[in-house]
């Protein structure tokens, strides 16, 4: 009879130590013991320069890009019941490594030792409430998405991305029209070398100083600067346009019919200027948005002002419709805003939402409004008209001028509809 072969060891789970600015000597007994008991700790080369020499862990730097390495780096080092160690930032679970661990392994896999933030430690300093005050990370993202969070009066924490993140952020608030906004930079905070700078974005009068900082904003809108609101229906004058926008008005109704949620995906088809994926990306910051626009001199405009009102992430694709939808993810929400006769568009986008999705279509032309009013028949939903005038100079009195109405059909597509 043959021997049993070995019994294989189940992996010991990933244990994740936040630290701060001060290191080992900020950590608590039971972080301490997790690290001097790990096989391997892995870790970006500052944080494992704060490990003492009696910690004789293997040392494991990430590479670069950290994220594709994460699944790789945690199967080699966990093997035989090895003991693993991760150092993390602050708190490991706040726009830290703790997610992509968490993704990779499981929540059951992971013990978390948090540390308190680099957030948790400005507030402290400012007097700040941590509920009322909006954090913005710029580690990996793009500057530009620090647009969007500019309210007169609101204050900001920004993580920043290296020394050179205060002077950027300072450059973009001048741009914006929030040049007058107070910045304080926090640099090494909860170390023993923690140091704070301050002035205004019109004339920020610091160099680039230590690449670990936070940036602290009370923004302060300009005169005459172009406001902002929150909620859909930004001005008109917002967006860089050829004639091809949807108007304030009727883009407030748009976007009301499309109904937003956390984490949903829109298809935005006939982008025109870009103003609908972009205020579906403006209700939260984890809504997503693709925009499908033919022509590419307006794909670049769409591009341009998604950065500039703060949701750089909008994804555009230069394409014809329904042609051009074919590879997409499969969306929350559909808008066509125009293109509505091409042979197809209508029935394959709704063939692409999934159960509970809604669709959205606008049109100013009879033959567009002939196919609404078919599938309004067939699949239900509301089939409205929506007209808007303003008012205007008629001579030395003022009168009305009547923009042109736009129909808008919207339906929600039922469990049992294919």
């Amino acid at each position: 009879m043959s021997s049993p072969g070995p019994v294989p060891v189940s992996p010991e789970p990933v244990t994740v130590v936040g630290v701060g600015a001060d290191g080992w000597a900020g950590l608590p007994d039971a972080s301490r013991a997790a690290l001097r008991a790990a096989d391997a700790v892995i870790g970006g080369d500052r944080q494992l320069a704060l490990l003492p020499a009696d910690c004789a862990a293997e040392r494991v730097a990430w590479p670069s890009p950290l994220r594709p390495a994460v699944p790789r780096l945690l199967a080699e080092h966990r093997r035989d019941g090895r003991r693993v160690a991760v150092l993390a930032s602050g708190d490991p679970m706040f726009y830290g490594i703790g997610r992509a661990l968490a993704e990779t392994v499981g929540p059951g896999e992971l013990r978390v030792l948090p540390h308190p933030s680099s957030v948790s430690y400005a507030c402290a300093r400012l007097g700040w409430p941590l509920e009322d005050t909006e954090t913005v990370t710029l580690v990996g993202r793009p500057l530009a998405s620090l647009a969007a969070a500019l309210h007169d009066g609101r204050r900001l924490l920004v993580l920043s991305a290296g020394a050179s993140t205060p002077g950027e952020v300072a450059g973009l608030l001048r741009e914006r029209g929030f040049a007058p906004s107070r910045l304080t930079v926090l640099e090494q905070l909860g170390s023993d070398r923690e140091n704070h700078l301050t002035g205004t974005a019109a004339d920020w009068p610091h160099p680039p100083g230590d690449p670990l900082n936070v940036i602290a904003v009370v923004c302060v809108r300009e005169p005459g600067a172009l406001r902002l609101g929150a909620v859909p229906g930004l001005p008109d004058a917002a967006y860089e346009n050829d004639g091809q926008l949807t108007k304030r008005h009727v883009r407030a109704a748009t976007l009301a019919a499309l109904a937003p949620a956390p984490g949903e995906l829109l298809w935005d088809v006939g982008g025109g200027s870009g103003s609908i994926g972009i205020e579906w990306m403006r209700a939260h910051r984890t809504c997503r948005a693709v925009t499908v626009e033919r022509s590419p001199e307006r794909a670049e405009r769409i591009a341009r002002n998604a950065a500039a009102l703060g949701v750089p992430g909008l994804r555009v694709v230069t394409a014809a419709a329904p042609a051009g939808l074919t590879e997409l993810d499969t969306p929350d929400a559909v808008f066509i805003g125009g293109g509505l006769t091409a042979p197809g568009l209508l029935d394959a986008c709704w063939a692409a939402l999934r159960p509970g999705g809604r669709l959205v279509a606008n049109t100013v032309t009879l033959e567009s409004e002939a196919l609404l009013a078919d599938r309004y028949r067939r699949h239900g939903g509301e089939l409205v008209r929506l007209a808007v005038a303003h008012a205007v100079p008629v001579g030395g009195f003022t009168g009305w001028r009547q923009a042109m109405p736009v129909t808008q059909w919207s339906a929600t597509k039922q469990e049992t509809e294919g």
